[in-house]
C-alpha cells in the first residue's frame, strides 16, 4: 500500500471538500494523511464568517465538515499563518502534495473618486464584522445616517442590504456578533438602496434569496414594475432557466401590495456609480444611467460595495487577476489549488465540491513515489496551535453559551477569547 501526505492550506468549504475527495479516493492500494492548515483559530471559512446569520440552514454543511475532520488520517492545524509561521516551500518539501484553498477575502474596488472616504467600505469588511471574524471586530461602521447604498447585484449585496434593513431584534436568535447586534439596534438607517449597474435580467441574485424578501416582516421591499417589465422584454423568448426564475421572483415583488413599515429596501437598476462625494465622509453617491447620459445622486452616509472578491496573494505562489495561476487546478511541482483561489469568486458552497473532486483526481494521477520527509510538527514554533480537539472545545463552548439565549451559538470574537475557550 502507498501512503501519501497531503497538506491543505485553508479550512473553508473548498479545503474540506478537497479532503473529502481524497478520503473518497483512498483504496486498498492507496491511503492519505491529510493536514489542514488554517490562519484563524476557527475552521469552516465563509460558512462561519460569510454566510448571513439569518440563513442558518446554509450553515448545516458544517456537519459534513466535522465528519471529514474526524475521519482517520485527518489533522487540523489552525491558528497557523502561512508566511509568518511557515512557508509554502517548507510544505512542498515535506508533503507529497500541497493544496491551496485560501479563498478570496479582498473586496474588489469600484475605482471611482471618493471611494476611500470614511463611510465607504467593502462587503469584505462589513460581512466579517457582523459575523464575528476576529480581524474585523474593531471596525467602526457609521450607521448614523438615514440612507445606505449597497452597490452590487449578487447574493452578498442582498445579504448586506437585508442586514441593514432588518428590524435588528430579528437577529437576536441568530449567531450575529454581539457588537454588530448592538450597533444595528442603535442604527439610524431606515432606507437601503441596492444599486445594480445592469438590468434585472443580468442580476446574479439567486431566486430562493429573492423569494424570501417578501417574507420580511418589518421591511418594505420595492422593485419598480416598469424595471422588471422592460427586463422581461430585453430577455426575449430564448431565456435561460435561472434568469426566468429570477424575473418571476422579481415580478412577484414588484406586483405585491405596498406595505408601510418603518424600514425600506429599494432595488435600483441600470445605474453606474461615478463618484462618491462628501466633506470628510460619505454624503452622496453620484450615478449615471447605464448606457445613457442622465446623471443623478442619492444622499446617504454609508456606501457598501459588493462587486466581487479577489484572493490576497501568498508568497511563492503566482497570482493573476485576483486568483492563483493554474491549469485545471495544477499550479506547479506538487502544488495545486481549489475553490475561489482557483477559479475566482463564483458559484455557491456546493460548487466547491465538484471542483475539488476534479482537482484531487488530477492530483492523485500525478503522484510519484511517497516522500518520507517529516511533517509540519517539526517546523511549528509556537504552542498555540488549534487542533481538532481544541476546536471541538471552542465549538461546544460557543454552542453552550448560545443555548440559554435561544441562539445556535454565541460566537467568541477575539483570538484571545477563542484560544481561551480551547484551553490554549
Amino acid at each position: 500500500m502507498k501512503s501519501y501526505m497531503v497538506a491543505i492550506v485553508g479550512a473553508g468549504p473548498a479545503g474540506y471538500f478537497a479532503a473529502q475527495a481524497l478520503q473518497n479516493l483512498a483504496s486498498d492500494e492507496l491511503s492519505f494523511s491529510i493536514d489542514m492548515i488554517e490562519r484563524l483559530p476557527t475552521p469552516w471559512g465563509l460558512v462561519r464568517s460569510g454566510v448571513a446569520p439569518d440563513h442558518p440552514k446554509i450553515k448545516t454543511v458544517s456537519k459534513v465538515f466535522e465528519k471529514i475532520a474526524t475521519a482517520e488520517g485527518f489533522r487540523l492545524f489552525a491558528n497557523l499563518e502561512l508566511g509568518s509561521d511557515l512557508t509554502i516551500e517548507q510544505l512542498k518539501e515535506r508533503y507529497d502534495a500541497v493544496v491551496i484553498a485560501t479563498g478570496s477575502a479582498r473586496g474588489k474596488k469600484l475605482g471611482i473618486p471618493g471611494e476611500d472616504l470614511p463611510g465607504s467600505l467593502s462587503a469584505a469588511t462589513f460581512v466579517p464584522w457582523y459575523n464575528a471574524h476576529p480581524d474585523f471586530k474593531d471596525e467602526q461602521i457609521d450607521l448614523s445616517s438615514q440612507t445606505a447604498v449597497v452597490i452590487g447585484a449578487g447574493n452578498v449585496a442582498m445579504d448586506v442590504a437585508r442586514m441593514l434593513a432588518l428590524e435588528p431584534s430579528e437577529l437576536d436568535p441568530t449567531d450575529t456578533a454581539d457588537h454588530a447586534i448592538e450597533a444595528l439596534k442603535k442604527s439610524a438607517i431606515r432606507n437601503v438602496i441596492i444599486s445594480a449597474r445592469r438590468g434585472p435580467e443580468h442580476a446574479a441574485f439567486t431566486s430562493p434569496e429573492l423569494r424570501e424578501l417578501p417574507k420580511l416582516e418589518h421591511t418594505n421591499v420595492i422593485m419598480h414594475p416598469e424595471d422588471i417589465a422592460a427586463a422581461i422584454v430585453r430577455a426575449g423568448d430564448e431565456i435561460e432557466k435561472d434568469t426566468k426564475s429570477n424575473l418571476d421572483a422579481m415580478t412577484l415583488i414588484a406586483e405585491s401590495d405596498a406595505t408601510s413599515h418603518e424600514r425600506t429596501m429599494t432595488f435600483q437598476f441600470l445605474a453606474t456609480p461615478i463618484e462618491i462625494k462628501g466633506d470628510g465622509k460619505v454624503e452622496e453617491v453620484v450615478f449615471q444611467h447605464t448606457g445613457g447620459d442622465e446623471v443623478f445622486s442619492i444622499k446617504c452616509g454609508l456606501v457598501i460595495t459588493a462587486i466581487g472578491y479577489e484572493a490576497a496573494s501568498l508568497e511563492g505562489i503566482p497570482y493573476e487577476r485576483g486568483k492563483v495561476v493554474n491549469t485545471d487546478g495544477y499550479v506547479s511541482d506538487n502544488l495545486y489549488v481549489v475553490g475561489w483561489a482557483k477559479r475566482g469568486p463564483s458559484g455557491v458552497i456546493g460548487t466547491n465540491k465538484s471542483d475539488a473532486a476534479d482537482v484531487m483526481k488530477l492530483l492523485v494521477s500525478q503522484l510519484g513515489e511517497p516522500k518520507s520527509a517529516g511533517d509540519i510538527t517539526e517546523i511549528i514554533t509556537h504552542n498555540k496551535v488549534v487542533t481538532q480537539l481544541h476546536w471541538q472545545q471552542i465549538n461546544a463552548a460557543e454552542v453552550a453559551a448560545g443555548e440559554p439565549l435561544g441562539k445556535p451559538r454565541k460566537k467568541a470574537v477575539s483570538r484571545e477569547e477563542l484560544l481561551n475557550l480551547g484551553a490554549l
